[in-house]
């Protein structure tokens, strides 16, 4: 064998490696795009429901594609292709309005045309209010991020969706509210964390539907104490396995 002939085959063992990656890079690309698209928790604002260090995946699908659903949100389009409306209770996860490069991930309280508003701690939807039941108590700093037992409360939307809200305090700034009457095409986000939540009731807003990333789905990681999941090390004292595959609700 020649000396070229050698050197065709070594160009073209690099060659094919790089179009495997090229490849490999593409196909990512089209899933996170379309697909799914992994998220971390960055605050507190979901808790109990989400944690911080909680890992999950979104799935792009379920409202449609705007132009935040690719990288960098180019200017390619307005409004959403294959738009779908989410249902009251989803949890979202969404670009921030004041900021798109912000995601946020709150749970969708008020649909288009809704009235929406807090008294006294309870949540009014078109002046009804939302059924709250006291189930209990959290002492747990993982979950709470507070030195002493939080009240619990089961909250049931009026299509069934029920999910648990902490109540820090009694009285805090969050708990009573103007009237809220949510636009077309847009949404109304809270927090299950109400007292340490920045949501439509504060600088969010109403968030448009342009605005939806998508649907959080399933916890697929979990550790705590702010460790990253690459420090295998600390899994055995920090990894949430009961958390592991959970559905987010």
């Amino acid at each position: 064998m020649s000396v070229a002939d050698k050197t065709d085959k070594k160009s073209g063992g690099f060659g094919e490696t790089i179009n495997v990656i090229a490849q490999a890079l593409i196909l990512a690309l089209i899933i996170r795009t379309l697909f799914f698209q992994p998220f971390s928790i960055p605050s507190g604002s979901m808790r109990p429901t989400l944690l911080e260090g909680d890992y999950l995946f979104v799935t792009k699908w379920a409202y449609g594609y705007s132009k935040h659903s690719l990288p960098f949100s180019p200017d390619l389009f307005e409004g959403r292709i294959w738009g779908s409306q989410p249902e009251r209770g989803d949890v979202v996860v969404f670009k921030y309005p004041p900021n798109p490069s912000l995601d946020y991930i709150k749970r969708v309280i008020g649909l288009p045309g809704d009235r929406i508003q807090v008294r006294r701690g309870v949540l009014y939807i078109n002046d009804e209010a939302v059924p709250r039941e006291l189930v209990g108590q959290i002492d747990n700093p993982d979950i709470t991020e507070e030195n002493r037992p939080v009240d619990v409360y089961r909250e049931t939307l009026p299509n069934g969706v029920s999910y648990n809200t902490l109540d820090l305090s009694p009285n805090a700034v969050g708990d009573d509210t103007r009237e809220f009457v949510v636009p077309s095409a847009h949404y109304f986000m809270m927090g299950d964390n109400r007292d340490n939540s920045t949501d439509s009731r504060f600088t969010v807003g109403y968030v448009p539907e342009e605005n939806l990333v998508g649907r959080a789905n399933i916890i697929f990681f979990s550790i705590a104490d702010g460790a990253s999941p690459l420090e295998i090390w600390k899994w055995p004292s920090d990894l949430r396995a009961s958390r592991l595959l959970n559905f987010v609700r």
